[in-house]
This record gives structure tokens, C-alpha cells and sequence, in this order.
């Protein structure tokens, strides 16, 4: 089984937590206020929001080196709510792989909600999460814990498609902040 340690006590973090919790592995949760707690887990995921990924980093990047870092973020223009704030060649993912050079890191995540996580379905389908990456071993110890708390978990490809799948996240999060489609709806992916 593996050990998760979550930085972000919020909605995602929860629901990330307890997918990995029906799947026997154990999770370490962490909040803002634990910065002086050791992360423990071989997996961590940053359940953040993009703008505190820097100060994470900062804080606590020498500890993630030998790790898998799991970016859920999108990284969205929080004031406009109307357009990616990375270089349109580059992703939130790619910035964190650059500022982590000896962590592997995946995007995963970032394309569902913490209710269809939770539930473990997006109307009849079961959940699907979207993993990109660069470490085949990676994505699949990660996808390893999503199959075995009940969701589906599809490989994307490299790390670069991190840009696709943050696209698509601001598109669902868009819709969803503009009542097109339920926070607790959104993609579904029938493989």
C-alpha cells in the first residue's frame, strides 16, 4: 500500500484522501498551519490553490525531492475568472517540474470535482482521472491508488499535455461557475 501526504485540507484534499483511504493506503493530511510537520508520504499532492504553489514550493520543496508530486491545480486568473495565467506553451505542472527537479511529477486531478470524486461517479460512469507525466512509474503507482479506491485512471500521456488537461479543467470549472453544469457533475470519460 502507499502513503499519501496531502498539502491542503479543502474539498479536493478531503476527497483525494478518501478515495485513497478506500483503497487501504494512508494518507497524511496537511494543512497551512502544519508547515513544521515532516511530510511522510512517498506521494504528495498539492490540493492548493495555484497561487499558493510558490510558497509550498518555497517552504517545503527541499522535502520533495525523491517523491511523486501529484499538481491538481488550474492555474486560472482567480480576479477574471477568464483565462490561464501561464505562458500558453507551459502549464502550472511544468512550472512546478522546473522548480522540483528531482521530484517526478504528475498532473492528475484537476479535471474533476471533489463530488464526483467523493462519489465516485459523474452520472452513471465511474470517475475517471486524467494522469500526465514523464515517469511511467509514476502514473502508475498513482493510478494504482485511484483503481483501487473505485475510480478509473487514464493515462494522458507526457507532461506536456498538462496544458491540455489544464485547458479542460478551466473550461469544466468555467461552466460550472457559470451554472452550465453541477459542481457535482462535470466530464465524464468512457474508455
Amino acid at each position: 500500500m502507499a502513503h499519501l501526504s496531502i498539502l491542503g485540507t479543502g474539498n479536493m484534499g478531503q476527497a483525494i484522501a478518501a478515495v485513497a483511504g478506500n483503497g487501504g493506503h494512508t494518507v497524511q493530511l496537511l494543512g497551512e498551519n502544519d508547515t513544521a510537520t515532516q511530510i511522510s508520504g512517498d506521494v504528495v499532492v498539492l490540493a492548493v490553490p495555484y497561487p499558493a504553489v510558490s510558497d509550498v514550493i518555497a517552504q517545503r520543496g527541499e522535502s520533495l525531492a525523491g517523491k511523486i508530486v501529484v499538481d491538481i491545480t488550474n492555474p486560472l486568473n482567480f480576479e477574471t475568472f477568464d483565462s490561464l495565467v501561464v505562458a500558453a506553451d507551459s502549464s502550472a505542472a511544468a512550472e512546478i517540474a522546473a522548480a522540483l527537479p528531482q521530484s517526478r511529477v504528475l498532473k492528475a486531478f484537476n479535471t474533476t470535482f471533489a463530488g464526483t470524486l467523493a462519489a465516485g461517479t459523474v452520472g452513471p460512469l465511474t470517475t475517471t482521472v486524467l494522469i500526465a507525466g514523464d515517469d511511467a512509474d509514476a502514473k502508475s503507482a498513482l493510478a494504482g491508488i485511484l483503481t483501487s479506491g473505485g475510480l478509473n485512471a487514464i493515462d494522458a500521456g507526457a507532461l506536456k499535455r498538462a496544458r491540455e488537461l489544464e485547458a479542460l479543467g478551466f473550461l469544466q470549472l468555467t461552466l460550472a461557475a457559470n451554472e452550465k453544469v453541477s459542481w457535482t457533475g462535470g466530464f465524464g470519460v468512457i474508455a
